[in-house]
C-alpha cells in the first residue's frame, strides 16, 4: 500500500537479495526499508510519507530496480 504523496516499488529480484537488501536499509534515512528473517526486503508502509527524495536508495540499487513514485504529480 502505497504512502499518501508517495510510493516506493522495488523489484522482486532486488528486494529477495540480501546484500541488496540490506544496503537498502543502511542507506535509507527514513527507515522505509526494513529485512525479513529472512534478510528479504521489506517496505515500511507506515515511513512511506517521511521520505525527503535523497536518491539514495536509487544510487544502492541495480538501475532502474527502485523507484519513487511521487503520487502528487499522477
Amino acid at each position: 500500500m502505497a504512502g499518501m504523496f508517495i510510493d516506493v516499488q522495488v523489484d522482486a529480484a532486488v528486494a529477495k537479495n540480501a546484500a541488496v537488501a540490506k544496503k537498502l536499509v543502511e542507506v535509507c534515512p527514513v527507515n522505509i526499508f526494513a529485512l525479513e528473517k529472512d534478510g528479504a526486503l521489506r517496505i515500511v508502509d507506515a515511513n512511506l510519507d517521511e521520505c525527503t527524495l535523497c536518491d539514495l536508495c536509487i544510487q544502492a540499487a541495480p538501475a532502474g530496480s527502485v523507484r519513487i513514485i511521487k503520487l502528487y504529480e499522477s
